[in-house]
């Protein structure tokens, strides 16, 4: 289904989306980020996804219009590899609560942060 609107909010880095059925939708940078259609994201083949973690700040910068079909969105990490397809934005707001739930968890299971993740460094005690 294609939207009837599409706005970028440039100071959340969300994108809103509304359709004829009255419905709207807003979808953050990083939601959508995370489910980059990309192959970066999605690999090239079942079992080859890759979970994107540390993109809570993650906003979009950009929306550019693919054809009559897509959106090319383009996020503040640089990211811009990904075509959004009029039906894959759907599902994402559609299935927004359970996606986003399910991200969660996965990021749990492999012990990642939504948050960049800090490096520590051990300081070397200097009287030795």
């Amino acid at each position: 289904m294609t939207p009837t609107s599409v706005k970028l909010h440039r100071g959340d880095g969300s994108l809103s989306l509304g359709y004829s059925d009255g419905s709207c939708f807003t979808l953050s940078g990083e939601y959508l980020r995370v489910f980059s259609p990309s192959a970066e994201v999605k690999g090239h083949g079942p079992g080859q996804e890759v979970l994107q973690h540390g993109k809570r700040d993650v906003k979009v910068v950009a929306v550019e219009p693919a054809g009559n079909y897509a959106l090319k969105l383009v996020f503040s990490d640089k990211h811009d590899s990904g075509i959004y397809a009029w039906d894959y934005l759907r599902s994402l707001c559609v299935d927004q609560q359970a996606n986003w739930e399910d991200y969660l968890n996965r990021l749990n299971k492999a012990g990642k942060h939504r948050d960049k993740e800090v490096q520590v460094v051990q300081l070397l005690d200097p009287k030795k």
